[in-house]
């Protein structure tokens, strides 16, 4: 963007964490200059949330910051992080805060985006919904597994690409070295279109890996015994989310098989659960580069070098920076943040 940026006024927001990962939230409004404002919160001996703003919101901006996904380290669920949420929502609104914005940095529950089977939900509708009646007015997320949710909200969507990050630690392992050395794999049809765009920004070639699911087991993926074009290259692979890996590790099994000498994956949101950290520590995976929308600290302490932890509350910082100001988002991504 041209020109100098618009000097936020502190007077005029209220920053607050939930308690799932707050040291995200703390990051951020470091790496805005600010602090983060005064918070209340407990549990009753049923398990019940309660939270209270400690300073008045009457007429202020007030951002609530909470990514919803498992918090190993606080035992607390993504159903905790929602609830919590919806609760800070509605303490603002009733305390007459001018304007809510939720920043969610993972949204749980948008992989189910449609109905796939009769007899469903929308899940990823169900939970917009409620964050809009609680009393949000605008969302911002990053790196949607479906983008087209942000359909399901009435109101501002802000979403953020943490694509230039990732691209950023996949430069760091090329280096220096000759470009033909390294290839980029897409793991299915679905990252086909942003494997592409990562193979043009690093002048790598492109390679597809088809998976399909077994007929009489769909948790079962079936992948072709070799993949051409990979012999003698380091294959990066990008996506939007590890959860359990079990796509991730077959398609780096395939990968080293048909002569890759090593497998580096990416993904935004590294959700990690179980048994993904006991299959990431098989020798099919040489690294794996995410970013900390979601705690990480377990699977750090685990994994050691072997797994790269970027910030994004710079990324944050900078959007809500535009927010606050009335400057623009999509301006930061250059509009690619629409797709």
């Amino acid at each position: 963007m041209n020109g100098p940026k618009v000097k936020l006024n502190p007077d005029d927001l209220y920053i607050v964490t939930g308690t799932v990962h707050p040291k995200l939230a703390e990051d951020t409004v470091r790496a805005m200059g600010l602090e983060l404002g005064p918070l209340n919160t407990k549990r009753f001996a049923n398990s019940e949330m309660y939270v209270q703003y400690a300073a008045s919101v009457r007429g202020k901006h007030v951002i609530i910051i909470q990514t919803f996904a498992h918090d190993y380290k606080r035992n607390l669920s993504v159903n905790d992080a929602l609830m919590e949420t919806m609760l800070l929502i509605d303490a603002a609104m009733r305390s007459s805060a001018r304007e809510i914005t939720v920043v969610i940095p993972y949204l749980g529950y948008s992989r189910q985006d449609r109905k796939a089977k009769g007899r469903e939900p929308i899940s990823a509708a169900v939970v917009t919904h409620m964050l809009q009646t609680a009393g949000a007015n605008r969302l911002v997320t990053i790196d949607m597994h479906s983008p087209q949710v942000q359909g399901t909200f009435h109101g501002p969507f802000d979403h953020l690409v943490a694509e230039r990050l990732i691209l950023e630690g996949l430069r760091a392992e090329m280096g220096d070295r000759d470009p033909e050395l390294f290839a980029i794999v897409s793991p299915d049809t679905g990252r086909a279109k942003d494997s592409e765009r990562a193979a043009n920004a690093l002048g790598i070639r492109l390679r597809h890996l088809q998976k399909t699911r077994d007929r009489r087991d769909s948790s079962k993926l079936i992948r072709p015994k070799r993949l051409q074009g990979v012999e003698g290259r380091i294959c990066f692979m990008t996506d939007d989310m590890i959860d359990t890996a079990g796509t991730l590790i077959t398609a780096a099994e395939t990968l080293r098989k048909s002569g890759a000498t090593g497998v580096i994956a990416s993904a935004t949101h590294a959700l990690l659960s179980d048994p993904a950290i006991e299959r990431l520590q098989s020798d099919a995976i040489d690294k794996l580069i995410v970013t900390d929308t979601v705690p990480a600290d377990y699977a750090q302490k685990v994994l050691g070098d072997k797994l790269v932890v970027l910030p994004v509350a710079p990324l944050i910082a900078t959007a809500l920076h535009e927010i606050a100001t009335g400057g623009s988002v999509s301006d930061l991504f250059e509009g690619r943040n629409y797709f």
